[in-house]
């Protein structure tokens, strides 16, 4: 069964409910074939005591966008993917608007996979680069 661009993307935020991307209103926003793009509002729920954002809910983001890529892209029927390492290089401050994180393989394995996550702002300056390493494991019958 293929599922259209706008239900993948609805199942996907409706996963969402009850979890740290509602409270952080981290929303999936656009998919193509080989990648997946999130955004997060950028307000005082995830500032930094300073009033910038932070890098905690930056890396929150791109986990998010990359776990739900490797959901979306592998078959997952009879495995589940967990996050396994993140790193980020944060570029720039940013104290409003939107952040965008878009997902891309790197390297997509049956087991292992590496993904590219850049996140920008509302105009597409580069905020941080962040890698994600996800392992895809068998479920327990």
């Amino acid at each position: 069964m293929n599922l259209s661009k706008a239900e993948i993307l609805a199942k996907a935020n409706a996963a969402s409910k009850n979890t740290l991307m509602e409270t952080l209103n981290i929303e999936m926003v656009d998919y193509g074939p080989d990648f997946l793009v999130a955004r997060m509002p950028v307000n005082s729920r995830v500032y930094q005591p300073d009033g910038v954002l932070h890098g905690g809910a930056t890396a929150a983001l791109a986990e998010s966008v990359g776990s739900f890529a490797s959901h979306i892209f592998l078959d997952v029927t009879n495995k589940f993917v967990r996050g396994t390492e993140i790193t980020a290089n944060h570029l720039k401050s940013v104290t409003e608007g939107f952040i965008y994180a878009k997902a891309t393989f790197l390297h997509k394995g049956k087991t292992t996979q590496l993904l590219d996550i850049r996140v920008t702002d509302d105009d597409d300056n580069l905020v941080s680069i962040c890698r994600l390493s996800t392992i895809s494991l068998p479920r327990k019958k």
